[in-house]
């Protein structure tokens, strides 16, 4: 979101919740960054459902619509994938032997 859209969202909780909430500097400097970092769009469609429920003003953690955050465990998964792919078959019995060895010395 723009620093402009992220105004447009306080203004219009300031009009949505006249009298109960005003636009400060302080409050300018607490959600403005945060909400830039959200879609305009999201958090007004938010802020017009919480309006709709609550005679009062919404905190940031009411109407806050964070983007979804990259999932890259897959792509771990399938670098992880290629390089089982490429250790030597005789690696990978020795690591079973001696992985087969501590069992039966710890099951003692």
């Amino acid at each position: 979101m723009k620093y402009e859209e992220a105004v447009d969202v306080l203004e219009t909780m300031e009009e949505l919740f006249e009298g109960k909430f005003t636009i400060t500097k302080r409050k300018l400097t607490v959600f403005v960054p945060e909400l830039e970092k959200m879609e305009y769009s999201p958090v007004m469609d938010k802020l017009y459902h919480y309006a709709s429920q609550y005679p009062y003003p919404p905190t940031l953690a009411d109407i806050a619509v964070y983007p979804p955050k990259e999932n890259d465990y897959l792509e771990k998964m399938r670098r992880w994938d290629e390089e089982a792919a490429n250790v030597p078959e005789e690696t990978k019995q020795r690591f079973l032997e001696k992985f087969e060895e501590l069992i039966r010395r710890k099951g003692e």
